[in-house]
């Protein structure tokens, strides 16, 4: 196990969790601790930080819950990772919303031809569940209330396209880019800066995951999502030429 190097420092005014929670991040990212090593023990923590073991206690558990350590009983805790998952997920929030969805269109995409090898009947019923929905918002032709409403249904409809790939990988990972490109459309946009849902489009992805054709699965997937990439091509084209 590689010891410590005497770059932390005793917490400040700060919360003293928080405090601790980026000195050890710090280790870890630095490269200090390497993946497999076990950590000092509670106590050795608590003297460096210069903390009380409930706060390295909490620390720790906090970075167990990231992923970036593991606790085994009787043993100690040992790095499991020395990359932030939280950095990363900064990195998306910074991304632009054509950036975002550029990747969310290569999940949906690639989803789509999975989901049409994959998929059960029940994935099946959650998609057109979810479209039905969809529709019967659309038909009553709300303002923003329904508008709204249409939004949360069409995550529905894509989270279970993606969900009928039955890789857990690929729905956690979209599962947060999907959130992300409808918050930066709304924060860039509005609600009304973007296309209604075209169900007939949504209905034929349905169909063409039903036939068991990956191919055509995929065809369906970029014609469904060709008009909200135009309509953000578009507006940001706008937005730049008013500048």
């Amino acid at each position: 196990m590689n010891a410590m190097s005497g770059g932390l420092h005793a917490a400040g005014r700060r919360s003293l969790v928080d405090a601790a929670i980026d000195q050890l991040r710090e280790q870890l990212l630095s490269g200090a601790w390497q993946v497999g090593d076990r950590i000092p023990t509670e106590h050795e923590l608590a003297e460096s930080l210069q903390v009380g073991r409930n706060t390295v206690r909490e620390a720790v558990r906090v970075l167990v819950h990231a992923g970036m350590l593991a606790s085994r009983q009787g043993e100690g805790t040992f790095v499991r990772s020395t990359t932030d998952p939280a950095s990363v997920l900064r990195g998306v929030q910074r991304s632009g919303v054509r950036d975002v969805l550029e990747v969310r269109r290569a999940l949906e995409v690639e989803a789509a031809r999975l989901a049409a090898v994959r998929h059960t009947p029940a994935d099946l019923a959650r998609m057109h569940t979810a479209l039905a929905a969809e529709a019967a918002v659309l038909a009553t032709h709300a303002e923003r209330s329904g508008r709204a409403a249409t939004v949360e249904h069409d995550l529905e409809f894509h989270t279970a396209l993606v969900e009928a790939t039955h890789n857990p990988a690929l729905i956690e990972v979209y599962g947060y880019f999907s959130a992300s490109v409808r918050e930066a459309m709304q924060a860039a946009f509005g609600d009304h800066g973007m296309p209604e849902v075209a169900v007939p489009t949504h209905a034929a992805l349905v169909d063409a995951v039903e036939s068991g054709d990956p191919d055509r699965a995929e065809a369906a997937c970029r014609a469904l999502l060709a008009e909200p990439t135009a309509a953000v091509e578009q507006l940001l084209a706008e937005n730049a030429a008013r500048k």
